[in-house]
Protein backbone atom coordinates (compact mmCIF):
# COMPACT_ATOMS: atom_id res chain seq x y z
CA UNK A 1 0.00 0.00 0.00
CA UNK A 2 2.74 2.34 -1.04
CA UNK A 3 -0.22 5.27 -2.01
CA UNK A 4 -0.24 6.17 1.95
CA UNK A 5 3.52 6.36 2.51
CA UNK A 6 4.50 9.40 4.24
CA UNK A 7 6.20 9.87 7.88
CA UNK A 8 2.83 10.42 9.69
CA UNK A 9 1.00 7.15 8.46
CA UNK A 10 3.96 5.25 9.22
CA UNK A 11 4.13 6.69 12.55
CA UNK A 12 0.32 5.61 12.88
CA UNK A 13 1.22 2.06 11.96
CA UNK A 14 4.00 1.86 14.47
CA UNK A 15 1.55 2.49 16.94
CA UNK A 16 -0.66 -0.14 15.47
CA UNK A 17 1.53 -2.33 15.09
CA UNK A 18 2.86 -2.54 19.19
CA UNK A 19 -0.86 -2.80 19.84
CA UNK A 20 -1.44 -5.78 17.75
CA UNK A 21 1.48 -7.61 19.11
CA UNK A 22 0.07 -6.51 22.87
CA UNK A 23 -3.40 -7.79 21.48
CA UNK A 24 -2.26 -11.12 19.90
CA UNK A 25 -3.93 -10.27 16.75
CA UNK A 26 -3.27 -12.43 14.35
CA UNK A 27 -0.96 -11.44 11.39
CA UNK A 28 -3.83 -12.56 8.54
CA UNK A 29 -6.31 -10.08 10.39
CA UNK A 30 -3.97 -6.92 10.85
CA UNK A 31 -3.86 -5.46 7.66
CA UNK A 32 -8.00 -5.66 7.33
CA UNK A 33 -7.78 -3.23 10.34
CA UNK A 34 -4.77 -1.09 9.82
CA UNK A 35 -5.58 -0.15 5.77
CA UNK A 36 -8.05 2.18 5.26
CA UNK A 37 -11.25 0.65 3.64
CA UNK A 38 -11.82 3.73 1.47
CA UNK A 39 -9.60 6.68 0.23
CA UNK A 40 -11.16 9.12 -2.50
CA UNK A 41 -8.85 12.08 -4.35
CA UNK A 42 -10.09 14.65 -6.16
CA UNK A 43 -9.64 17.27 -8.59
CA UNK A 44 -11.04 20.51 -7.05
CA UNK A 45 -10.74 22.95 -9.90
CA UNK A 46 -11.51 26.70 -8.43
CA UNK A 47 -11.67 30.21 -10.10
CA UNK A 48 -9.55 32.57 -8.98
CA UNK A 49 -10.40 36.45 -8.35
CA UNK A 50 -7.90 37.32 -11.13
CA UNK A 51 -10.01 35.18 -13.52
CA UNK A 52 -7.34 32.11 -13.60
CA UNK A 53 -8.50 28.60 -12.99
CA UNK A 54 -6.43 26.85 -10.53
CA UNK A 55 -7.14 23.03 -9.63
CA UNK A 56 -6.63 21.66 -6.15
CA UNK A 57 -6.01 18.02 -4.90
CA UNK A 58 -9.05 17.37 -2.36
CA UNK A 59 -8.30 13.99 -0.14
CA UNK A 60 -11.07 11.84 1.88
CA UNK A 61 -10.24 8.96 3.47
CA UNK A 62 -12.91 6.29 5.46
CA UNK A 63 -10.78 4.20 7.37
CA UNK A 64 -13.59 1.86 8.94
CA UNK A 65 -17.05 1.19 8.16
CA UNK A 66 -18.66 -1.09 10.48
CA UNK A 67 -19.09 0.63 13.44
CA UNK A 68 -21.78 3.37 11.73
CA UNK A 69 -21.32 6.12 9.67
CA UNK A 70 -17.41 7.54 9.37
CA UNK A 71 -16.65 10.68 11.03
CA UNK A 72 -13.84 13.31 10.85
CA UNK A 73 -12.12 16.83 10.35
CA UNK A 74 -11.55 18.15 7.31
CA UNK A 75 -8.09 20.34 6.82
CA UNK A 76 -7.16 22.93 4.43
CA UNK A 77 -3.13 22.73 4.65
CA UNK A 78 -0.41 23.36 2.01
CA UNK A 79 1.37 19.89 3.12
CA UNK A 80 -1.93 17.81 2.88
CA UNK A 81 -1.39 14.33 1.39
CA UNK A 82 -2.98 11.00 1.54
CA UNK A 83 -0.97 9.34 3.60
CA UNK A 84 -1.54 12.31 6.08
CA UNK A 85 -5.71 11.86 5.49
CA UNK A 86 -4.96 8.19 6.35
CA UNK A 87 -3.27 8.29 9.48
CA UNK A 88 -5.96 11.29 10.80
CA UNK A 89 -8.48 8.76 9.73
CA UNK A 90 -6.73 6.03 11.62
CA UNK A 91 -6.35 7.63 14.97
CA UNK A 92 -10.17 8.72 14.36
CA UNK A 93 -11.19 5.40 14.41
CA UNK A 94 -9.46 4.05 17.77
CA UNK A 95 -10.10 7.73 19.38
CA UNK A 96 -13.92 6.77 18.67
CA UNK A 97 -13.89 3.23 19.84
CA UNK A 98 -12.33 4.34 22.69
CA UNK A 99 -15.26 6.92 23.72
CA UNK A 100 -17.58 4.65 22.88
CA UNK A 101 -19.01 6.75 19.62
CA UNK A 102 -20.93 4.74 17.27
CA UNK A 103 -18.67 5.71 14.34
CA UNK A 104 -15.52 4.91 12.31
CA UNK A 105 -12.95 6.96 11.64
CA UNK A 106 -12.55 9.64 8.57
CA UNK A 107 -10.52 12.92 7.64
CA UNK A 108 -10.61 14.48 4.64
CA UNK A 109 -8.22 17.75 3.33
CA UNK A 110 -7.55 20.08 0.42
CA UNK A 111 -3.78 20.52 0.18
CA UNK A 112 -4.06 24.56 -0.51
CA UNK A 113 -2.93 27.84 1.89
CA UNK A 114 -6.44 29.32 3.17
CA UNK A 115 -4.32 31.97 4.27
CA UNK A 116 -3.67 33.50 0.71
CA UNK A 117 -7.35 32.76 -0.47
CA UNK A 118 -9.88 35.37 -0.65
CA UNK A 119 -13.49 34.53 1.39
CA UNK A 120 -15.19 33.91 -2.26
CA UNK A 121 -12.38 31.56 -3.37
CA UNK A 122 -12.84 29.82 -0.24
CA UNK A 123 -16.45 29.58 -1.16
CA UNK A 124 -15.58 28.50 -4.63
CA UNK A 125 -13.03 25.85 -3.28
CA UNK A 126 -15.48 24.32 -0.61
CA UNK A 127 -18.31 24.04 -2.38
CA UNK A 128 -16.73 22.16 -5.49
CA UNK A 129 -15.41 19.62 -2.98
CA UNK A 130 -18.36 18.90 -1.72
CA UNK A 131 -19.71 18.64 -4.62
CA UNK A 132 -16.89 15.72 -5.71
CA UNK A 133 -17.91 14.14 -2.78
CA UNK A 134 -21.54 13.69 -2.55
CA UNK A 135 -21.34 9.86 -4.15
CA UNK A 136 -19.43 9.50 -0.73
CA UNK A 137 -20.99 11.37 2.28
CA UNK A 138 -24.32 11.59 3.86
CA UNK A 139 -25.25 11.70 7.22
CA UNK A 140 -25.69 7.77 7.71
CA UNK A 141 -22.23 7.65 5.32
CA UNK A 142 -19.85 9.94 6.59
CA UNK A 143 -20.20 13.25 8.65
CA UNK A 144 -17.34 15.70 8.07
CA UNK A 145 -16.09 18.81 10.58
CA UNK A 146 -13.74 21.10 10.88
CA UNK A 147 -9.82 20.69 11.34
CA UNK A 148 -6.69 22.50 10.98
CA UNK A 149 -7.39 26.22 8.40
CA UNK A 150 -11.41 25.14 8.74
CA UNK A 151 -14.65 26.56 10.41
CA UNK A 152 -17.89 26.79 11.10
CA UNK A 153 -18.59 29.30 7.82
CA UNK A 154 -16.58 26.44 5.53
CA UNK A 155 -19.14 23.97 7.22
CA UNK A 156 -22.09 25.93 6.81
CA UNK A 157 -21.00 26.14 2.99
CA UNK A 158 -20.90 22.35 3.05
CA UNK A 159 -23.88 21.88 4.59
CA UNK A 160 -25.94 24.27 2.03
CA UNK A 161 -24.06 22.85 -1.26
CA UNK A 162 -25.63 19.01 0.00
CA UNK A 163 -28.86 20.36 0.62
CA UNK A 164 -29.12 21.67 -2.57
CA UNK A 165 -28.33 18.07 -4.19
CA UNK A 166 -30.68 16.39 -1.90
CA UNK A 167 -33.44 18.91 -2.23
CA UNK A 168 -34.04 19.65 1.45
CA UNK A 169 -31.88 20.87 4.35
CA UNK A 170 -29.64 18.34 5.90
CA UNK A 171 -27.73 19.99 8.94
CA UNK A 172 -26.79 16.58 10.35
CA UNK A 173 -24.22 16.29 7.30
CA UNK A 174 -21.67 18.14 8.89
CA UNK A 175 -20.78 18.79 12.63
CA UNK A 176 -18.98 22.01 13.89
CA UNK A 177 -21.13 24.34 11.61
CA UNK A 178 -22.98 27.83 13.40
CA UNK A 179 -25.54 27.14 16.35
CA UNK A 180 -28.29 29.29 13.66
CA UNK A 181 -28.09 26.37 11.11
CA UNK A 182 -28.41 23.22 13.76
CA UNK A 183 -24.95 23.45 15.07
CA UNK A 184 -24.60 22.54 19.08
CA UNK A 185 -23.78 24.59 22.24
CA UNK A 186 -20.19 24.14 23.04
CA UNK A 187 -18.78 22.31 20.00
CA UNK A 188 -16.58 25.39 19.30
CA UNK A 189 -14.39 25.20 22.86
CA UNK A 190 -15.23 20.96 23.00
CA UNK A 191 -11.80 20.25 22.31
CA UNK A 192 -10.02 22.31 24.25
CA UNK A 193 -12.32 22.15 27.28
CA UNK A 194 -11.56 18.31 27.54
CA UNK A 195 -7.68 18.85 27.26
CA UNK A 196 -7.83 21.02 30.39
CA UNK A 197 -10.63 18.34 32.19
CA UNK A 198 -8.27 15.68 31.72
CA UNK A 199 -5.19 17.97 32.54
CA UNK A 200 -7.22 18.61 36.13
CA UNK A 201 -7.88 14.88 36.28
CA UNK A 202 -4.24 14.34 35.77
CA UNK A 203 -2.86 16.09 38.16
CA UNK A 204 -5.31 14.36 40.79
CA UNK A 205 -3.86 11.22 39.71
CA UNK A 206 -0.12 12.03 39.99
CA UNK A 207 -1.09 14.67 43.24
CA UNK A 208 -0.03 17.82 41.36
CA UNK A 209 -2.02 20.81 43.41
CA UNK A 210 -2.97 22.45 39.74
CA UNK A 211 -3.35 26.00 41.43
CA UNK A 212 0.25 25.81 42.11
CA UNK A 213 0.98 24.91 38.29
CA UNK A 214 2.68 25.88 35.35
CA UNK A 215 1.58 25.27 31.94
CA UNK A 216 3.02 25.64 28.68
CA UNK A 217 0.56 25.83 25.24
CA UNK A 218 2.13 24.84 21.44
CA UNK A 219 -0.10 26.19 19.27
CA UNK A 220 -2.92 29.25 20.14
CA UNK A 221 -5.38 28.47 18.07
CA UNK A 222 -9.00 27.12 19.06
CA UNK A 223 -8.02 24.08 20.43
CA UNK A 224 -5.08 25.84 22.24
CA UNK A 225 -6.44 29.01 23.45
CA UNK A 226 -9.60 27.03 24.66
CA UNK A 227 -7.66 24.43 26.64
CA UNK A 228 -5.36 27.47 28.09
CA UNK A 229 -8.17 29.85 29.37
CA UNK A 230 -9.72 26.51 30.61
CA UNK A 231 -6.62 25.80 32.65
CA UNK A 232 -6.28 28.88 34.19
CA UNK A 233 -10.19 28.79 35.34
CA UNK A 234 -8.56 25.62 37.07
CA UNK A 235 -6.20 27.96 38.58
CA UNK A 236 -2.86 26.97 36.07
CA UNK A 237 -0.33 29.57 35.58
CA UNK A 238 0.16 30.22 31.90
CA UNK A 239 3.57 31.07 31.23
CA UNK A 240 4.11 30.53 27.60
CA UNK A 241 1.73 29.99 24.45
CA UNK A 242 2.83 29.94 20.51
CA UNK A 243 1.91 29.70 17.48
CA UNK A 244 3.21 29.35 13.55
CA UNK A 245 4.60 32.92 13.40
CA UNK A 246 6.35 32.49 16.95
CA UNK A 247 5.82 32.30 20.97
CA UNK A 248 5.98 34.14 23.74
CA UNK A 249 6.96 33.41 27.57
CA UNK A 250 6.25 35.29 30.37
CA UNK A 251 7.58 33.47 33.71
CA UNK A 252 5.49 35.07 36.21
CA UNK A 253 2.58 34.46 33.96
CA UNK A 254 0.79 35.28 31.20
CA UNK A 255 -2.65 37.50 31.48
CA UNK A 256 -4.85 35.37 28.88
CA UNK A 257 -7.58 38.78 28.17
CA UNK A 258 -5.05 40.91 27.49
CA UNK A 259 -3.19 38.18 25.12
CA UNK A 260 -7.14 37.57 23.58
CA UNK A 261 -7.21 41.43 22.62
CA UNK A 262 -3.63 41.05 21.39
CA UNK A 263 -4.63 38.14 19.28
CA UNK A 264 -7.80 40.10 18.01
CA UNK A 265 -6.17 42.46 16.11
CA UNK A 266 -2.82 41.27 15.31
CA UNK A 267 -3.90 37.71 14.33
CA UNK A 268 -1.26 36.06 16.01
CA UNK A 269 0.52 36.44 19.74
CA UNK A 270 4.14 37.12 18.33
CA UNK A 271 4.85 40.76 19.52
CA UNK A 272 2.70 40.87 22.55
CA UNK A 273 4.33 43.30 24.86
CA UNK A 274 3.54 41.63 28.05
CA UNK A 275 6.16 39.01 27.38
CA UNK A 276 9.50 37.79 25.90
CA UNK A 277 9.45 36.39 22.45
CA UNK A 278 10.29 32.40 22.48
CA UNK A 279 10.90 29.83 19.17
CA UNK A 280 8.40 27.22 19.06
CA UNK A 281 11.54 24.80 19.30
CA UNK A 282 12.61 26.51 22.79
CA UNK A 283 9.15 26.77 24.06
CA UNK A 284 8.98 22.85 24.08
CA UNK A 285 11.99 22.67 26.41
CA UNK A 286 10.66 25.00 28.85
CA UNK A 287 10.20 23.88 32.70
CA UNK A 288 7.00 23.66 33.21
CA UNK A 289 4.39 21.33 35.25
CA UNK A 290 1.74 20.70 32.21
CA UNK A 291 3.00 20.90 28.20
CA UNK A 292 -0.10 21.00 26.09
CA UNK A 293 1.20 20.52 22.13
CA UNK A 294 -1.84 21.93 20.17
CA UNK A 295 -0.38 22.30 16.82
CA UNK A 296 1.04 20.02 14.39
CA UNK A 297 1.76 16.29 14.05
CA UNK A 298 5.48 14.91 15.29
CA UNK A 299 6.81 18.01 17.54
CA UNK A 300 8.17 15.76 20.44
CA UNK A 301 10.82 13.83 18.64
CA UNK A 302 14.15 11.40 19.47
CA UNK A 303 16.14 14.40 19.42
CA UNK A 304 14.16 16.81 22.30
CA UNK A 305 11.80 14.21 24.05
CA UNK A 306 15.07 13.68 26.57
CA UNK A 307 14.68 17.57 27.03
CA UNK A 308 11.04 18.34 27.76
CA UNK A 309 11.23 19.11 31.58
CA UNK A 310 7.07 18.63 32.69
CA UNK A 311 5.15 16.57 34.63
CA UNK A 312 1.84 15.97 32.42
CA UNK A 313 2.16 15.85 28.65
CA UNK A 314 -1.39 16.72 27.52
CA UNK A 315 -1.71 15.47 23.77
CA UNK A 316 -4.34 18.25 22.08
CA UNK A 317 -2.70 17.72 18.93
CA UNK A 318 -2.91 14.63 16.49
CA UNK A 319 0.37 13.01 16.97
CA UNK A 320 2.36 15.12 18.44
CA UNK A 321 5.04 12.34 19.82
CA UNK A 322 6.81 10.02 17.42
CA UNK A 323 7.26 6.37 18.28
CA UNK A 324 10.54 7.21 18.46
CA UNK A 325 10.41 9.86 21.67
CA UNK A 326 7.52 7.36 22.91
CA UNK A 327 10.99 5.30 23.76
CA UNK A 328 12.50 7.91 25.57
CA UNK A 329 9.42 9.52 27.57
CA UNK A 330 8.55 5.50 28.75
CA UNK A 331 11.68 5.83 30.55
CA UNK A 332 11.18 8.89 32.22
CA UNK A 333 8.26 7.56 34.60
CA UNK A 334 7.72 11.34 36.40
CA UNK A 335 6.47 12.07 32.97
CA UNK A 336 2.22 11.63 33.02
CA UNK A 337 1.13 10.99 29.11
CA UNK A 338 -2.70 11.68 28.58
CA UNK A 339 -2.53 10.21 24.53
CA UNK A 340 -3.87 12.14 21.63
CA UNK A 341 -6.71 9.48 21.07
CA UNK A 342 -8.12 10.02 24.67
CA UNK A 343 -6.68 13.77 24.97
CA UNK A 344 -8.24 16.02 22.04
CA UNK A 345 -11.48 13.53 21.92
CA UNK A 346 -13.70 15.92 23.59
CA UNK A 347 -14.17 17.72 19.66
CA UNK A 348 -15.77 14.39 18.33
CA UNK A 349 -17.67 13.80 21.46
CA UNK A 350 -19.86 17.06 21.48
CA UNK A 351 -19.70 16.50 17.53
CA UNK A 352 -21.36 13.18 18.09
CA UNK A 353 -23.78 15.31 20.34
CA UNK A 354 -24.37 17.69 17.44
CA UNK A 355 -25.30 14.80 14.86
CA UNK A 356 -27.62 13.53 17.61
CA UNK A 357 -29.41 16.35 18.08
CA UNK A 358 -29.68 17.02 14.03
CA UNK A 359 -31.29 13.72 14.16
CA UNK A 360 -33.69 14.23 16.28
CA UNK A 361 -34.26 18.03 16.24
CA UNK A 362 -33.96 18.10 19.79
CA UNK A 363 -31.60 21.03 20.85
CA UNK A 364 -29.59 20.76 24.80
CA UNK A 365 -28.57 23.50 26.87
CA UNK A 366 -24.86 24.24 27.08
CA UNK A 367 -24.66 22.75 30.53
CA UNK A 368 -26.10 19.51 29.58
CA UNK A 369 -24.32 19.25 26.70
CA UNK A 370 -20.40 19.90 28.63
CA UNK A 371 -21.85 17.68 31.77
CA UNK A 372 -22.35 14.54 28.97
CA UNK A 373 -18.58 15.55 27.54
CA UNK A 374 -17.06 15.31 31.21
CA UNK A 375 -18.67 11.69 31.74
CA UNK A 376 -17.25 10.38 28.43
CA UNK A 377 -14.04 11.94 29.24
CA UNK A 378 -14.32 10.71 32.84
CA UNK A 379 -14.66 6.67 31.99
CA UNK A 380 -12.39 6.62 29.48
CA UNK A 381 -10.11 8.18 31.16
CA UNK A 382 -10.50 6.25 34.35
CA UNK A 383 -10.55 2.88 31.79
CA UNK A 384 -6.74 4.02 30.37
CA UNK A 385 -5.47 4.60 33.78
CA UNK A 386 -6.81 1.17 35.31
CA UNK A 387 -5.48 -0.52 32.46
CA UNK A 388 -2.20 1.39 32.39
CA UNK A 389 -1.50 0.23 35.91
CA UNK A 390 -3.34 -2.89 36.21
CA UNK A 391 -0.89 -4.28 33.05
CA UNK A 392 2.19 -1.76 33.63
CA UNK A 393 1.55 -0.09 30.59
CA UNK A 394 2.75 3.33 28.80
CA UNK A 395 -0.57 5.45 29.00
CA UNK A 396 -0.63 5.64 24.77
CA UNK A 397 -0.63 1.53 24.24
CA UNK A 398 -3.48 1.34 27.13
CA UNK A 399 -5.46 3.63 25.53
CA UNK A 400 -5.43 2.40 21.45
CA UNK A 401 -5.51 -1.05 22.88
CA UNK A 402 -8.90 -0.36 24.18
CA UNK A 403 -9.97 1.22 21.09
CA UNK A 404 -8.29 -1.27 18.48
CA UNK A 405 -9.90 -3.86 20.85
CA UNK A 406 -13.12 -2.34 19.91
CA UNK A 407 -12.93 -2.54 16.38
Amino acid sequence: MEIYDHPTFRMACRQFDLVADYLQIPENERDRIKYPKRSMIVAVPVRRDDGSTQVFAGYRVQHYLTLGPTKGGLRYHPDVTLGEVAALAMWMSWKCALTGLPYGGAKGGIACDPGKMSKAELERLTRRYTQEMIPFIGPQVDVMAPDLGTNEQIMAWIMDTYSVHAGYTVPSIVTGKPVGLGGSLGRREATGRGVAYLVNRATDTIGLDITKATAVVQGYGNVGSIAALSLARYGAKIIAVSDVRGGIHNAKGIDLFALEKHVAEKKTVAGFPEAEPISNEQLLLLPCDILVPAALERQITEANAAKIQCRILAEAANGPTTPEADEIIAQRPEIFVIPDVLCNAGGVIVSYFEWVQDLQSFFWGEMEIVDKLFRILETAFTQVVALSRKQKLPMRLAALSLGVKRV
